[in-house]
This record gives C-alpha cells, sequence and structure tokens, in this order.
C-alpha cells in the first residue's frame, strides 16, 4: 500500500533516531482502509526473514500472510475484523531459519501473568479532568516549591482482605486521602510498566508502553492519575532505561539477533543482573527509549520520570573487572553513547512538557547531572542525593555513643548540597535483602529508636533539598518491606507507631508551610550554619531563610543526653519560639519543656547574639523568631489608622477587577 506523506515522514524520523512520538504509528492502531475498519501492525525486525502477526482474530495462524516491510526493518500487516482486547503476537522467522513468538514492544495492553501475549487496545477516547492542576502545575517551578515524594508499590501499600491487590482506581482513592493527609505532594510509583517476575518489583521490564495489567486495564490506570491530579498530587513513575530482562517475549534478541542490545560481547549484558544493556548508540533503540518517556508524559498525563540505575548506563565498566570491558574511542570508561542519549532524552521531555519532573537515580560523583545538556551536563532536572542517604543511614544506625566519631556524616553534605539539584531519598532500595527497616537500624530499646527516627526526619525535613520516604516508613514499619503482603497497618494500633505518623503528618506540612525550607534549596541563599563542629556532643544547628528573609532556626542532638543551657548565636534579637519538636509528649518523647527564648547581645557563633536553649535527648527542634510587642503594635495601629481613613472617605480597601489604581 502507498504510504502517506506523514507515516513516511515518521518513518524517516524512527530511522535516524530522531521520533519522539513513535507510539502514534508503532505497534498496533485501528484504522481504515477501503472502507474497511481494522488494525494495522507495525513492528521493527531488521535481522528477521519474514514476521506474521498471530492472534485469536486468526486462531493462532502460523501460515498467515507475511507482513510487508515498508522501510528499513519496520513490517506492517492492516488486519480487519480485529477486537479490542484479541490476543496477538509476532511470529518471526529469525536468520537462521527458525521460528520465535514475541510480545509487541509498542504494546498498549498485555496479558497478566504468567499469559504474555499482548492486546488490543485503543487508548483514544479517555475523558481527562485534570485541567486545572496541569495549568496550576505549568506555572510552577519546581526547584524553589515544596516537593515531598511518597514512594510506594502498588501491589502491597495496601490489599483486599482476600490477598488480592486494589485495583489502579480503588488505589488512587485510598492512596490519594491517605497521602494528602500526611502532606504528601507527589507519589512516586514503583515501575508500572509490565514485567513478568513479581519479585522483581517492576526492574525487569517487557512491555514498557503497557501499564501492568495486574491492577487493571490502560484507561483504568488514566483514570488513576486523574484522580490524583483532582486531588492535587503529582504521579511519578519508576522508568527503567538501564537493561532489559532476558524473557523470550520480550526485547532479548528480538529477530534472531542484537537489536536492542548492542552486538559487542563486552557490552551488551550486566554481569551482576543477567539483563541486556540498551544499544544507546542504535538510532531505533533511541527512538524507542525517548518516545516511551514522552508516551507517559502525553497519553498519561505523568508529572516525573524516575530514571533507574543511571550509574550503570554511564560507566563501561560498571560491575566489571579489568579485561571485561571495552574502553570508549577516547580509551576511558564512559559510554559516550548513553551520555548523549540521556542529553537527548531530557532535552525532549523538557520540550514537551517544561514542568516535567526529570529524576536520575545516579549513585556516583559525575559531574552535572542536573546541569542543561547544552552546558555539558545530562540535562535531569533532579538528582537522588545517595551520598547523603548513606552518610545519614550510616550516622543513624551508630550507637550514640560513638557518633562523635561520625560527625562528619552529618555535615559532609552540606559541601556539595547546592552542586546539584537534590532530592534526599529514603527509598525501597534501604529497607530490603537484609537492610532492615528503617525503624529497625535505629539503635538502642523501643523507646530509643522512635527517638532516633524521629530526630532523622527533622534533620531531613530541613537539610537542603526535596524529600522522598517510602511507604511504612511514616509509621515505623518494624519488618522489612516485603512485596507479597501489605504494609503492617495494625501497628497504628499501637502508641508509639500511631504518634510517629502524627509526627511525620505535622512535619509535612509544616515543611509545605514554610518557604524557608524549600524556596531556596537550590543556593546558599537558604541555609546557613550556625554550628557545626560540636562532634562531642553530637549537636547541630541552622537556619532555613526564604526569599523575604523568615528563616527556621533547627536544632539538632543526637544523643540521649538533655542538654541544658546550650548556647547558640543568632543573627537577630528578638524572641525565639519553639515550634515544633520530635521530644513533644503528643509524638512519644519525653516532652521536655521549651520555652520562647530572647536573643541576647552576647556573641556567639560568629554572631552578635546568642540564646540559651535547652536540647531535648535525641531530637530535632524548630525555632522561629516572633514579631517585638513594640512592631505588632506599631502595625496594629498602622493597619486601624488605614482601616478608619478608608470607613470615612467611603473607599474601598481593594480595587475591583480590571480598576486602574495609578493616578491620572
Amino acid at each position: 500500500m502507498k504510504q502517506s506523506a506523514q507515516l513516511k515522514a515518521a518513518l524517516e524520523r524512527f530511522g535516524k533516531g530522531e521520533s519522539h512520538d513513535a507510539y502514534q504509528f508503532m505497534g498496533c492502531h485501528p484504522e481504515v482502509r477501503r472502507g474497511q475498519a481494522g488494525y494495522v501492525f507495525r513492528v521493527w525486525a531488521p535481522h528477521a526473514r519474514s514476521v506474521r502477526v498471530t492472534g485469536r482474530f486468526n486462531d493462532w495462524d502460523r501460515e498467515s500472510p507475511v507482513m510487508e516491510q515498508i522501510a528499513s526493518g519496520i513490517w506492517e500487516r492492516f488486519i480487519p475484523d480485529v477486537q479490542v482486547y484479541d490476543e496477538y503476537k509476532y511470529y518471526i522467522e529469525r536468520p537462521d531459519g527458525s521460528f520465535v513468538f514475541r510480545a509487541d514492544p509498542y504494546g498498549f495492553h498485555t496479558c497478566t501473568r504468567p499469559d504474555t501475549a499482548t492486546k488490543v487496545y485503543d487508548l483514544a477516547g479517555f475523558h481527562w479532568t485534570d485541567g486545572n492542576y496541569r495549568r496550576a502545575r505549568a506555572h510552577r517551578r519546581a526547584v524553589s516549591s515544596p516537593v515531598n515524594i511518597y514512594e510506594l508499590h502498588l501491589g502491597s501499600w495496601r490489599l483486599h482482605e482476600d490477598g488480592n491487590p486494589l485495583t489502579y482506581e480503588e488505589a488512587a482513592h485510598e492512596i490519594v486521602k491517605y497521602v494528602a493527609d500526611m502532606g504528601y505532594t507527589h507519589i512516586e510509583l514503583l515501575p508500572i510498566s509490565e514485567y513478568p517476575y513479581d519479585p522483581s518489583w517492576g526492574y525487569q521490564v517487557t512491555g514498557y508502553y503497557a501499564p501492568t495489567s495486574r491492577y487493571g486495564t490502560p484507561k483504568d490506570f488514566m483514570k488513576f492519575v486523574d484522580i490524583c491530579h483532582n486531588a492535587g498530587i503529582g504521579v511519578i513513575i519508576d522508568w527503567v532505561g538501564a537493561h532489559f530482562p532476558r524473557d523470550e517475549q520480550g526485547l532479548f534478541e528480538f529477530d534472531g539477533d542484537c537489536c536492542y542490545e548492542p552486538s559487542d560481547p563486552l557490552r551488551k549484558e550486566h554481569p551482576d543482573w543477567g539483563t541486556r544493556i540498551f544499544d544507546y548508540g542504535r538510532y531505533e533503540v533511541r527512538s524507542f527509549l525517548i518516545s516511551n518517556v514522552l508516551y507517559w508524559l502525553d497519553l498519561y498525563h505523568i508529572d516525573g520520570i524516575r530514571v533507574d540505575a543511571v550509574a550503570s548506563m554511564l560507566y563501561l565498566d560498571y560491575g566489571r573487572r579489568g579485561g571485561e570491558w571495552r574502553p570508549n574511542k577516547d580509551g576511558g570508561n564512559i559510554n559516550l553513547e548513553a551520555v548523549q542519549f540521556l542529553r537527548d532524552m531530557n532535552a525532549a521531555a523538557f520540550t514537551f512538557d517544561p514542568a516535567v519532573l526529570m529524576i536520575a537515580e545516579e549513585s556516583t560523583a559525575f559531574p552535572m547531572v542536573t546541569k542543561p545538556g547544552y552546558d555539558g551536563g545530562l540535562g535531569f532536572g533532579f538528582k537522588w542525593n545517595m551520598g547523603w542517604m548513606h552518610d545519614m543511614i550510616d550516622y543513624m544506625s551508630t550507637d550514640p555513643l560513638f557518633r562523635k566519631g561520625r560527625h562528619n556524616n552529618i555535615t559532609f553534605s552540606l559541601t556539595y548540597a547546592f552542586s546539584e539539584n537534590f532530592i534526599l531519598p529514603l527509598s525501597h532500595d534501604e529497607v530490603v535483602h537484609g537492610k532492615c527497616s528503617l525503624i529497625n537500624k535505629m539503635p538502642g530499646d523501643y523507646d530509643a529508636k522512635f527517638q532516633n527516627l524521629r530526630a532523622f526526619y527533622g534533620y531531613m525535613m530541613t537539610h537542603p533539598g526535596k524529600k522522598l520516604l517510602f511507604m511504612g516508613g511514616e509509621f515505623g514499619q518494624f519488618i522489612e518491606w516485603d512485596f507479597q503482603k501489605q504494609l503492617d497497618w495494625f501497628l497504628l494500633d499501637y502508641d508509639k507507631h500511631r504518634q510517629l505518623q502524627q509526627y511525620v503528618r505535622d512535619l509535612n506540612h509544616y515543611y509545605l508551610d514554610h518557604p524557608a525550607l524549600w524556596q531556596n534549596d537550590g543556593d546558599w541563599q537558604g541555609f546557613q550554619w550556625i554550628a557545626c563542629d560540636d562532634a562531642a556532643q553530637s549537636v547541630i544547628a541552622f537556619r532555613r531563610i526564604d526569599r523575604s528573609g523568615k528563616e527556621v532556626v533547627v536544632v539538632c542532638n543526637f544523643t540521649p543526653v538533655e542538654r541544658k543551657k546550650y548556647r547558640i548565636g543568632m543573627e537577630r534579637p528578638g524572641v525565639y519560639k519553639p515550634v515544633l519538636s520530635s521530644d513533644a509528649a503528643k509524638y512519644g518523647g519525653t516532652g521536655a519543656r521549651l520555652r520562647s527564648v530572647t536573643a541576647k547581645p552576647i556573641p556567639m557563633h560568629g554572631r552578635e547574639y546568642s540564646v540559651e536553649l535547652t536540647l531535648p535527648p535525641l531530637s530535632t527542634v524548630f525555632y522561629e523568631r516572633q514579631a517585638s510587642v513594640n512592631s505588632r503594635r506599631k502595625r496594629s495601629a498602622l493597619v486601624s489608622k488605614k482601616d478608619s481613613t478608608q470607613k470615612k472617605a467611603g473607599k474601598r480597601s481593594e480595587p475591583i477587577q480590571g480598576e486602574d489604581r495609578r493616578k491620572e
């Protein structure tokens, strides 16, 4: 059949690695030809001798007509009388003459495991109602806005009584109620692209364009996102562009030879994971991956993409010993094709949606991850601060008696905190594989564990950088995360867990309500050390400052010793009131009585003024400067005088819409 000019141009872009919308023409799409309705199938299989479409609509006929090769490596066939939800696969003749069944790499819907076929599905027609949310988001700069992420696994957050998971829609209604009440701005889903092996948690993807059918249909997932958006909650998905599994229905040697992976044996496989690496230098693979990122942003209104295992993409020697990897053309260990791919992927995403959150899980010191590609960076919007996470977990898991020897763990991050746009993660990876839950990492007895964790969370929420906490951490899940079970919600019947949850809720809302904790996350204007070198007593103190100059003073005592008459420097005179304490009795703390304190002209920590504080044991306490009585009286008098004048003159205090307040 003669190609349209539009299709011809699209296929040319695809072959040049410049396609950002391959999901619009690759895979299976409804079409009318010569007055007959049906579906057109297109697949890239450059090494295949022949390709057929087999499925329910032709009784899985292996002798059905061969697809037509319409461009280099691209096969097409139009089939009438195909119905939505019909299962199908490609029956591919490999270069050696053998045959293999493959699922559609661009398939929108799949059978539920253990079945592996793709399902015919039409994505058109969903009625979105999130316009207001998206318009508001378009005007918001994430780097200077509050971002507080709740990371979760849909299949184990909460289950039905019979052990079955919630559907997408059921989960949405439950989750948005919970996260909105708890004070989170976003949820981040562990990978939801189709995957066959439950213990992989979604990190071994076989259907990049298909939301997993475990919880419903693609439009059900659209509904999930729509419900979240209407509740003001953003949705981030975990995206696996670093590798793919060897499952036969997937991308592995798709047409009998290396298609999506390099052919070089020293570059094509992850030795630790037993998975294949994408060939980032191959144009068709680049089109596949970049189009996939935009597919989620475009058709599912996703707010952010967290790219998994970026370090494994960047380094040719990742997980390899000497002699097991091949240097790049310059003799180095950087995968130059992957670097260029990441730059192009991020540029495409930000061009499509300037407000999108593009997040790198990058665990090394690779430079300029969040700098634009045109300036030599990778072009991400944010990077997980893995260094902070590992340093802090190491510090907090240490017996307080020995923390003075690791004081650098809690201060070192500020030497690089503004070199990238960071997210501070306490992620799923830290509560599995024998690492213990967060609460169980904490030293001491039952009470001390909660004290330590509350103090830790207080420091995390005030440290520069956006925030992420994995589900269960907010109420002290004691056992490690198990993907086969729901969270131990019954723990909320116990005081300590319920009090921890209340603390996290109050902490989150305090964070949202105070620009000092997020407005200047990207530079030193928003942070000042007060005391950072008191290793002997394991105490730190610092200021967080918003653009108007309003501050929150944070004091952390990481020992179980109450410290009285502890003096810290203050920038300005005035009264400083304790506004949130992890040690409060309502949170399960000792309830040490804290009073407002007046800054006196006693020099301390390089400042003209100072206050004398009581530091509760294992605590983080926030202080805010209160307006003086005289200032409040003056302000009140001015307001009263203004109101009185306006009443006498019969004038409105605010102009009506469109009124020009300029004097003639």
